[in-house]
């Protein structure tokens, strides 16, 4: 049985099925042939879950197949989640030179810093980022300097924040979250710090 299920296949419906999540979620990247990304692109352009786009970005970014090019180009522009936008990129990469790459990361720098104003404790985003399947991969494959700003970049926000908002997870290579630190504990730690009188919302 093709692990790629007939549930995926199944057009905007399946998306409801309750088998649908559970398919998708499981699938491996080594598990997508050509004929699969489609279908696949098709589920995320349809898809108002996040969960799902993740998921996808994070399946096709490391296949070379032509047709992709569009797709995340497409999935760049649209995503407004900073690690999503990083695994559009990390999928386009493949099929753009450095000087293409610098022009979105100049801009994405731009973003960065203003989120810094926006939402200042935005750890969830930085450890993304920072995440082995993100800039750190970037910077080891391909070594432009732009990838190494960046990665600079958000590393000086995330050490701004204060220290209640570090080392909570991580991703690895896949991108699946790795929690630091017992359940509960996390929670505790930001609590307390909100709950500090000169705690800044």
């Amino acid at each position: 049985m093709n692990i790629f299920s007939e549930i995926l296949l199944n057009g905007k419906a399946g998306i409801k099925n309750a088998e649908f999540a559970d398919v998708l979620m499981n699938l491996k990247s080594r598990d997508i042939r050509p004929e699969n990304v489609p279908d696949l692109i098709r589920i995320y352009k349809e898809t108002k879950r996040l969960d799902f786009r993740n998921k996808i970005l994070r399946l096709l970014y490391d296949h070379p197949y032509p047709e992709l090019k569009s797709f995340f180009e497409m999935a760049y522009k649209k995503e407004r989640y900073l690690d999503m936008k990083m695994y559009a990129l990390r999928g386009l990469a493949q099929f753009s030179d450095e000087k293409e790459i610098e022009k979105l990361i100049n801009k994405l720098k731009v973003t960065l810093a203003k989120r810094e104003q926006s939402t200042p404790y935005n750890y969830q985003e930085y450890e993304l980022l920072r995440g082995k399947n993100a800039l750190p991969f970037l910077i080891e494959r391909y070594r432009y300097v732009s990838f190494i700003e960046l990665f600079t970049q958000v590393n000086e926000q995330y050490d701004r924040m204060p220290d209640a908002f570090k080392g909570h997870f991580t991703t690895d290579e896949y991108g699946e979250i790795i929690s630091l630190r017992a359940v509960g504990e996390s929670s505790k730690l930001i609590n307390a710090f909100f709950n500090k009188p000169d705690a800044k919302r």
